[in-house]
């Protein structure tokens, strides 16, 4: 069963703001130290920071073309009730006229002088027909009305439905010119990560800007959006026993972070794990990181809580993007424990 957490500052702005994001600059434009290994994971890293507010102008967005659809929706329902209320009025009209051509309204009112057996007669047939008049006038009028605003309102209707599409396609567009600047970048940033681990020689660290988080507590997952894919102790062609770690499953390139405090005791790819980094933390627990497409802290090092140490790949014996954490009580294989209770009583839940 796979699981996902939401990163909570993920999910607003103006679309021209989005237009200017996609617009950036590719490698292939010449951006200044992109062709490099630092400059690659450092694109990387920007660019899931514009993603990720992309993504909430987009959802943004999103919330405001679903609005609009309700509200058109609404406007639809108006006009159909509008519609039948016409029916009826133009129906009401159709009945007093007949009414008032039976009732004699229909007659010059020279006949009707002749054909009156008194002046009294004459009266109320006169009273009568003004009566039938005004009646029929104010439907006519009302019947109007509702044509007027009928016809109005359907423009207005047929405007919204316009309106709404239009940003549709336009985020869904903005939204693609970033997805596919991203998976690029990704494709590179691999590739050179591939290239460390079959020659064996493990790249150097690279230095990106750290996130202004500021975390209150003393521990945290080891990425902020994922889903879970392999748990500890389960069983695969790809473990030589069991599964002595939890999988997130994460795209190429995601920002990996300390779970917390400690010292980087090990740094090294090749091997079933390819690139990692293994943290000793106070209290004698260790945790790994493993399948990385690069590392931005040195052995020996200090991390802090949340701190970014890497970012995800699919180095060593990986079928796909995923994050290997592991808690060990040494930092050797073979003496890891389930990572999910162990996160979960330290305030760090997953799932």
């Amino acid at each position: 069963m796979r699981s996902s957490r939401r990163h909570p500052l993920l999910v607003p702005a103006l679309l021209c703001a989005l237009a200017v994001l996609a617009a950036r600059p590719t490698p292939a434009d010449g951006e200044p130290g992109d062709g490099d290994d630092a400059g690659i994971s450092a694109r990387v890293a920007r660019l899931y920071q514009e993603a990720a507010v992309a993504t909430q102008r987009y959802e943004a967005g999103r919330r405001d073309a679903e609005a609009q659809q309700v509200r058109a929706q609404l406007a639809d329902a108006l006009l159909d009730r509008e519609r039948r209320e016409f029916a009826v009025t133009h129906d009401s009209l159709g009945r007093i006229a007949r009414a008032q051509y039976r009732t004699g309204g229909g007659l010059p009112l020279t006949a009707q002088i002749v054909l009156a057996r008194s002046p009294d007669e004459l009266m109320r047939g006169q009273h009568v027909f003004s009566q039938a008049n005004l009646a029929l006038e104010n439907a006519v009028a009302k019947s109007r009305r509702a044509e007027a605003r009928l016809a109005a309102d359907e423009a207005k209707a047929a405007v919204s439905w316009q309106v709404l599409e239009r940003r549709r396609t336009e985020l869904a567009a903005l939204k693609s010119v970033i997805e596919q600047k991203l998976e690029a970048a990704r494709g590179q940033l691999q590739g050179g990560a591939d290239a460390s681990v079959a020659a064996g020689s493990c790249r150097g660290a690279v230095r990106l800007d750290q996130p202004l988080t500021r975390f209150t507590q003393a521990w945290v997952t080891p990425v902020e959006t994922y889903a879970l894919s392999a748990g500890f102790g389960s069983g695969g062609d790809r473990w030589a026993n069991r599964h002595t770690g939890q999988d997130f499953a994460v795209p190429i390139g995601t920002p990996v972070r300390a779970v917390g405090a400690g010292r980087v005791v090990r740094v090294s790819c090749g091997g079933a794990f390819g690139i990692q980094i293994v943290i000793a933390h106070p209290g004698g627990y260790y945790t790994q990181y493993g399948h990385l497409a690069a590392v931005t802290v040195d052995q020996g090092q200090q991390v802090g809580t949340g701190q970014w140490i890497g970012q995800s790949g699919t180095t060593g014996n990986s079928t796909g993007p995923h994050l290997h954490f592991e808690v060990r009580v040494t930092p050797e294989l073979g003496s890891a424990v389930d990572p999910v209770p162990w996160l979960a009583a330290r305030g760090a839940p997953v799932g």
